[in-house]
C-alpha cells in the first residue's frame, strides 16, 4: 500500500508490542480512547515463493489460501519457482489462485521446488524429512549437521532429488 505502518486490530489487548520492536500501541486518531496495535510495514527487496504453475508472461497459480499476493505486492522484486511453466495460464486454470504477471519479476522452473512440503496435484509432503528438519532446529549444531547432510552435500538439485529417491524420471512423470 506504500504506507509505513498499518493498524492491527486483532492484537489489541495482547502483549505483542512489549515483545516486538516493530509493533507499538497507538490511539485511534478518530477516537483517542480506543487503542490498537500498529505494525511497521514490511517491504522486502526480494520475495521468493514456489507455485504449481506459471506461464511465460509471469502469471502464476498460487496456493488458494496463501499470502503470496500480499508478499508480491509488498516486495520490490518477485521470483517465483514453479513445478511447471506453460505457454499461457488463464483465470480458469486450477488448482490455485491466479496472480497476474505484473507482480512477478521472474519465473523459474523448479520441479519438486516445494519439497519436502507438498505441491498439490504434484506430490505429497515427506513427513519423515519434515520431522528431521524440526528435530534439527533444536540447536545450531544440529541444524548445521542437517544442512551438511541435506544441502551442502549435493552438487545440484537433481542430485539431492536422487538421494531422496525422487529420480529425474519421477520428476518428469509428476509433470
Amino acid at each position: 500500500m506504500g504506507i509505513p505502518y498499518v493498524p492491527v486490530l486483532g492484537l489489541a489487548g495482547s502483549d505483542v508490542a512489549a515483545r516486538r520492536s516493530d509493533f507499538t500501541i497507538a490511539p485511534n486518531p478518530f477516537n483517542p480512547e480506543e487503542k490498537f496495535v500498529v505494525a511497521k510495514a514490511i517491504n522486502p527487496d526480494v520475495a521468493i515463493f514456489h507455485c504449481a504453475k506459471a506461464d511465460r508472461a509471469g502469471n502464476v497459480l498460487t496456493r488458494k489460501k496463501g499470502n503470496e499476493m500480499l508478499l508480491a505486492q509488498a516486495s520490490r522484486k518477485v521470483i517465483v519457482t514453479a513445478e511447471e511453466i506453460v505457454d499461457k495460464l488463464s483465470l480458469d486454470d486450477a488448482p490455485g489462485r491466479f496472480m497476474p504477471g505484473v507482480h512477478v519479476t521472474a519465473v523459474v522452473r523448479a520441479p519438486f521446488g516445494a519439497y519436502p512440503t507438498e505441491a498439490t496435484g504434484y506430490y505429497d509432503e515427506d513427513e519423515e524429512q519434515i520431522l528431521e528438519y524440526v528435530k534439527a532446529s533444536d540447536s545450531d549444531e544440529a541444524f548445521s549437521r542437517y544442512l551438511d547432510k541435506n544441502v551442502f552435500a549435493f552438487d545440484s538439485h537433481d542430485a539431492y532429488l536422487e538421494s531422496r529417491r525422487l529420480s529425474p524420471a519421477r520428476v518428469a512423470a509428476a509433470l
